[in-house]
């Protein structure tokens, strides 16, 4: 997760979605909640967060929501606008698309969601975003869920402004920061920002 950890303020929120603790370990920090059905965890593990003081709110296996959306919707229920996910993207394709997608979730919408992965994040654009990074580096700017319509950005070399951005197109894949701080807006549907560095 390299840098990744030196996001987390002291007074944050840390929910470990079940095997995330053991990422929180990797960057010595103590979760306020674990959440999920622990499959991942080995129970000297559980007994390691119970004994630091983490709250472990635990479901069955057999559920409908991955452990990540439990951990959206908690942080959610509990009054959290912003949230930083380290550790969203992995080896399995299905869960990484579901994760990708779970901001898009009617019951999540609000959610400022940013996905952290090493070198690059994701942003999910309903309505307007300012994200900040640095010239140089790559964004692509997807539709989930259907057309992005209305679509106006200022900060890179490929403007847009007002326009449709179609889904399933790749026309806004790979555009360049002109400056360290990007400004997208949508005004009809969803867009995914992925900003890493170039090639």
């Amino acid at each position: 997760m390299g840098a990744a950890g030196e996001l987390l303020l002291p007074d944050d929120l840390l929910i470990a979605a079940d095997g995330g603790a053991a990422h929180c370990r990797v960057l010595d920090v103590t979760p306020s909640i674990l959440i999920g059905d622990l499959d991942s965890l080995a129970e000297v593990d559980l007994a390691y967060w119970e004994q630091a003081g983490t709250k472990v709110i635990r479901h069955k296996s057999r559920k409908d929501e991955t452990d990540l959306e439990l951990a959206l919707l908690h942080a959610k229920a509990n009054g959290v606008d912003e949230v930083l996910i380290l550790g969203g993207l992995g080896r399995r394709w299905d869960q990484t698309l579901a994760n990708l997608l779970l901001p898009a979730h009617e019951k999540l919408r609000g959610l400022q969601v940013t996905y952290w992965d090493d070198e690059q994040r994701l942003y999910l654009v309903d309505g307007e975003r300012v994200i900040e990074g640095q010239v140089g580096q790559m964004v692509s700017l997807i539709p989930i869920g259907g057309d992005a319509e209305g679509v106006t950005t200022q900060g890179l070399e490929w403007s847009l402004d007002d326009e449709t951005l179609n889904f399933g197109a790749t026309r806004g894949v790979s555009n360049v920061m002109l400056e360290n701080v990007l400004e997208v807006s949508v005004r009809k549907g969803l867009l995914l920002c992925v900003v890493s560095e170039t090639e």
